[in-house]
């Protein structure tokens, strides 16, 4: 679809008919993120280190499937990615229920629980790329911008809303399949169902003509710049989804799904608000002042005595954190050409998937010694990292006019 086709519709509407299929992704995402370190510890027997990397496995999973998401989508469209990874995350949700039966064998209940959060980290590679680059190729590259932000609306927003239903269902219904973790892995596999006959109901867009293509780590290097500062700044959202509700629970405060909320809802709400600032003052200047809001929001975490300290912290982290992806994104993808966005999304967002999958386990590792507080004081430094990290790309741009 041109440019010229979106102008007789609402531009708005032709994103959120395919940016919907992102909200229920994400929303599966915050559904198991507020429960699966909870069942792994709590349920199965298992260290904090290992409840980490439940959570973190699905961002490993999500690295290892962006690599080939980008040229699929470039050569095969992105609505056939997006079903593909749709029918991804029915599986996910289905292997989380079958863990929840077999929690009188913990390991082999762990390796379900780990071979669902593999499923829905590629469900989420596929869908979450797919599509971004649906929506340019339907509104335009000119709206860049507009669709990155719609996306992060709707998966940090998908976040928000699936925390909390998860906890209620968690630790409400007692019916075997209907509530508990079964309850949460059935939903997660019905959601992500009820996407697919509305993704078969969207237009697709052809596939792009084809011809050579550069490989992943060709694209890679011309956006690594911008994915390096996207790094740093991904570590503090790796921390705070790994590990905030055992920081909860080993403060024994209530209310962990609560402060994931409020780091969705500031997000949601930073992105509505301040987007168009990004091509008012200049990418580089807005992730700037991104991650150093990020920053202060996890020391706020690091040093705060209370529940209520806690939730400020995950709000201002989640209001600095909003802006990173969009803010650095245009500039990654203007790296390449047209048609390549594809694998240049997909190669961007590899080095959020490391950074967030890596960050789990490894600061899961600090806990025994130095306390949760710690954990959030390393990735405050690190998103201070990225703050020098973009102030070196913003100089290096202006040198390049």
């Amino acid at each position: 679809m041109s440019e010229g086709a979106v102008r007789t519709s609402s531009v708005t509407f032709v994103i959120l008919a395919v940016v919907v299929f992102t909200l229920f992704c994400y929303t599966d995402i915050g559904l198991q993120m507020a429960v699966v370190p909870l069942f792994v510890r709590e349920k199965l027997g298992f260290s904090s280190a290992m409840a980490g990397f439940a959570v973190s496995v699905q961002y490993l999973a999500t690295f290892a499937s962006r690599i080939g998401a980008g040229k699929r989508i470039d050569t095969g469209g992105p609505k056939r990615v997006v079903l593909m990874g749709l029918s991804t995350g029915v599986l996910s949700g289905l292997l989380l229920v079958a863990a929840a039966l077999l929690v009188s064998w913990p390991l082999l209940s762990l390796l379900f629980v780990l071979a669902g959060r593999i499923a829905l980290g590629v469900a989420e590679s596929w869908v979450a790329t797919a599509v971004i680059v649906w929506n340019i190729r339907r509104a335009g590259v000119s709206r860049t911008a507009q669709v990155i932000s719609w996306n992060g609306v709707c998966s940090y927003g998908g976040i928000a809303l699936g925390a909390p239903i998860a906890t209620m269902i968690y630790h409400g219904v007692s019916l075997p399949i209907l509530g508990g973790f079964a309850g949460v892995g059935l939903l997660s596999a019905v959601l992500m169902g009820v996407g697919i006959p509305l993704a078969l109901r969207q237009p697709s867009v052809p596939p792009l003509a084809a011809g050579k293509q550069p490989s992943f780590f060709t694209v890679l290097g011309l956006v690594l710049p911008y994915g390096l500062a996207l790094a740093a700044g991904s570590v503090g959202f790796g921390a705070i989804s790994a590990l905030l509700a055992l920081y909860f629970s080993d403060q024994n405060w209530s209310g962990a799904a609560f402060a994931l909320a409020l780091f969705g809802l500031t997000f949601v709400l930073t992105r509505f608000v301040f987007t168009r600032q990004i091509a008012k003052h200049g990418g580089n200047s807005v992730a700037i002042v991104s991650l150093f809001v990020e920053a202060l929001g996890l020391f706020v975490l690091a040093f705060g005595q209370s529940a209520a300290w806690a939730d400020a912290g995950a709000a201002l982290t989640g209001a600095g954190f909003s802006l990173v992806f969009p803010a650095l994104g245009v500039g990654a993808v203007a790296q390449t050409g047209p048609e390549n966005k594809g694998a240049a999304i997909g190669a961007f967002s590899v080095c959020l998937d490391i950074a967030i999958g890596i960050s789990g386990p490894l600061l899961g590792l600090m806990i025994p010694l130095w306390g949760y507080g710690a954990v959030f004081q390393a990735a405050a430094l690190i998103s201070l990292v990225g703050v020098v990290l973009c102030v070196l790309l913003k100089k290096q741009t202006r040198l390049a006019r």
